[in-house]
């Protein structure tokens, strides 16, 4: 897959983690949409070599957070729209569309071609080729419906780019209003653990990664200016363990107890 940079081909991981997930612990994540995909990967690709469990159901575990966070969004806001930075090959859209929400999908030129070539635009997603970090995507989407309810996702995207470009999204939302964002990150401690251990074993060590977040409620106050936090927990809180190998357990637990992993939920007014 040579037509992608380092960043852009660790959008397989979570396809991959989906699939075994869906095949194995579907309690944990059910995607019928990747699992249809499956045929369609190169081989390559599907291969986990030194992957463990763990890390495999650390990508599945994610989107399932994310799911929560977006139904918790619709049931709050029934007329919001949901836009997805950095979105790879997610199948978000598949499992939470519920036949009204109008999505984004925001991604680079040459990934958002290769996602058409695997999943069709549907009736109710719109693709977006841009940079998540510049405010094109934003603009488009507000002048067309100025004061609706926004939900921002950002899954596995920070963790690859410098403080400075982050926090330049991060209060680049704040000028447009009435928008939430969900990201996952990491601790100090878990970045290192990522980096030196865990994108190793999935064959991506030449990935870099720059940005963590310590403390939500930290981060709010740098940024200021009416941003609140309304998520700040433990990334396998809500991630059933039934059947998982100890040692995946014990890992979840770690992460759990020293905050390595998280997922965070913001909102502007």
């Amino acid at each position: 897959m040579s037509e992608f940079g380092i960043v852009e081909d660790t959008m397989f991981i979570p396809m991959v983690g989906r699939i075994y997930a869906s095949e194995k612990f579907p309690g944990i994540l059910y995607d019928k949409k990747a699992l249809s995909l499956k045929e369609k990967l190169p081989s390559a690709l599907l291969e986990t070599g030194n992957q463990s469990q763990y890390t495999l159901l650390a990508s599945a575990s994610r989107s399932a957070n994310m799911d929560r966070h977006i139904q918790n969004f619709l049931k709050r806001k029934p007329d919001g729209v949901v836009i997805q930075l950095g979105c790879g090959l997610e199948t978000t859209y598949d499992r939470n569309d519920n036949g009204q929400t109008q999505w984004y999908a925001v991604d680079l030129p040459n990934v958002i071609e290769y996602r058409r070539s695997l999943l069709p635009e549907p009736e109710k997603e719109t693709y977006l080729s841009g940079d998540a970090f510049s405010d094109g995507w934003l603009r488009q989407i507000r002048r067309n419906m100025p004061d609706t309810p926004l939900l921002v996702t950002a899954g596995g995207l920070f963790h690859y780019f410098q403080e400075e470009k982050v926090f330049g999204l991060l209060q680049m939302l704040e000028g447009f209003g009435n928008i939430e964002l969900v990201f996952d990150t990491v601790n100090k401690s878990g970045m290192k653990m990522l980096q030196k251990k865990y994108m190793k074993q999935m064959g991506h060590e030449n990935a870099r990664m720059f940005f963590y977040v310590n403390s939500a409620e930290n981060l709010v106050t740098t940024l200021g200016r009416g941003v609140k936090v309304l998520a700040d927990e433990p990334y396998y809180k809500f991630i059933k363990r039934d059947g998982l190998k100890i040692i995946t357990k014990i890992s979840m637990d770690i992460s759990d107890r020293f905050g390595m992993l998280k997922m965070i939920h913001l909102e502007w007014r």
